[in-house]
């Protein structure tokens, strides 16, 4: 896999959600930038071993 896409959207009680399209990830914050850095860290998580991490991360709105 070389890249992950997560949509983006607003979350009804604030802040935005990010879920990954080909992937069980989730996650939430209050403004886009801590999004994007948990986002990350999330992919970081979910794919421990480096050789098999998506290389781009993607957000769609």
């Amino acid at each position: 896999m070389t890249e992950i896409v997560f949509i983006v959207e607003d979350d009804p009680n604030g802040g935005y959600t990010a879920v990954a399209l080909t992937e069980s990830i989730f996650t939430q914050a209050n403004d886009i930038k801590t999004l994007r850095e948990m986002s990350r860290d999330a992919v970081h998580c979910h794919f421990p071993n480096e050789e098999n991490r998506p290389r781009r991360i993607l957000f769609k709105k």
